[in-house]
């Protein structure tokens, strides 16, 4: 009995400081957690807030962390992470003085297994209450899902992009490092977390206090939220040739429809053996191959980020039928599509 008084007392001194909190100059944060959560880019949007915090000498920005059912919850990199309540409880806060400035649902790895009427529920309530709702990483996927993307501009990660694009085509989804639209915020996850959080900091409290957390955390500039997520094809390829370079960004720019080598030939003004030649130089293949690679890896996101059919997977990716489909996909990875998803 009277551990059960005191277990109520510490809960009674923890809503206590909550509204204290509510009640001073600052914003209040809710970071929740879902299952295999993308630990890389909860850091870099909760550390930037500590930093945050240091370098004015007080707490401006709060936060607590949540997860379904208020237990701890394993990242992507098997790093367990306690939280301070459930979603329960924080459907209760949305309605009292513990509600916060801001909800920032986290994922990664899997987020489709997240989907859940309760937690769309809480998402909408959120935005009902007036609570800026943010995405971190693959979150944009829970925010369209529950109905809150439409007439919206979100970011999300590169890896997920072609499938979230098939499940949400009403949705205008883009390859930026972070979309703040209105209060709807979404980032791509890995670092852009950080750049999206001192953007937030900046429109906060100044320029000057960015400038002071960069510092601390060693990067040298909030980037544009237009930057590129992934490196640029002559980086990631290793490939000077700017005619090549142009020919595999028109490739990846007609996957569902794919031209004709005559047609890239004409666009690139080559002529077709000279094409073959370069792709034989540079590629190591034929651009007939390598075109169908990069088919096949759209194809490959679509099956294990999306509940599309594999005969819609094969149309979406330029294949004239699913056992067409099914032959190559078994000859690149050597498994069929049904097999991958499983």
């Amino acid at each position: 009995m009277k551990l059960r008084i005191l277990e109520m007392n510490q809960i009674d001194l923890q809503h206590d400081k909550d509204r204290r909190i509510a009640q001073t100059a600052g914003r209040s944060i809710v970071f929740y957690l879902v299952p295999n959560f993308s630990m890389i880019a909860f850091a870099t949007a909760i550390e930037p807030l500590r930093i945050a915090n240091r370098m004015l000498g007080e707490e401006y920005y709060h936060w607590r962390l949540s997860s379904m059912d208020g237990n701890p919850v394993y990242a992507s990199n098997g790093v367990e992470v306690a939280v301070t309540s459930s979603l329960d409880q924080e459907r209760h806060a949305l309605s009292s003085s513990r509600r916060p400035s801001n909800t920032f649902f986290c994922s990664g790895l899997q987020v489709e297994n997240a989907v859940n009427k309760s937690l769309f529920a809480y998402i909408r309530e959120n935005k009902n209450s007036g609570v800026t709702i943010g995405g971190l990483c693959t979150a944009a996927f829970l925010l369209a899902a529950a109905g809150l993307l439409k007439g919206k501009r979100c970011a999300i990660h590169w890896e997920n992009l072609p499938g979230f694009a098939e499940n949400f085509p009403d949705v205008d989804v883009y390859a930026d490092l972070y979309e703040m639209d209105g209060n709807i915020w979404t980032c791509a996850g890995g670092t852009a977390a950080l750049d999206m959080m001192l953007s937030m900091v900046e429109k906060d409290l100044g320029e000057e206090l960015v400038n002071r957390v960069c510092e601390q955390a060693l990067t040298d500039r909030v980037r544009n939220p237009n930057d590129r997520q992934r490196l640029p094809l002559r980086a990631r390829l290793g490939v000077q040739n700017a005619k090549v370079l142009s020919i595999i960004e028109f490739m990846e720019a007609n996957i569902a429809e794919p031209l004709q080598l005559i047609e890239i030939a004409e666009f690139v003004g080559l002529s077709r053996r000279q094409i073959e030649r370069l792709f034989q130089q540079y590629m190591g293949r034929s651009p007939a191959r390598y075109y169908l690679e990069i088919r096949l890896d759209r194809a490959r996101h679509l099956l294990m980020q999306s509940t599309m059919a594999v005969v819609d997977v094969a149309i979406a990716c330029g294949f004239v039928s699913a056992s067409h489909f099914s032959k190559c996909y078994r000859e690149m990875y050597g498994k069929s599509p049904l097999q991958e998803r499983s």
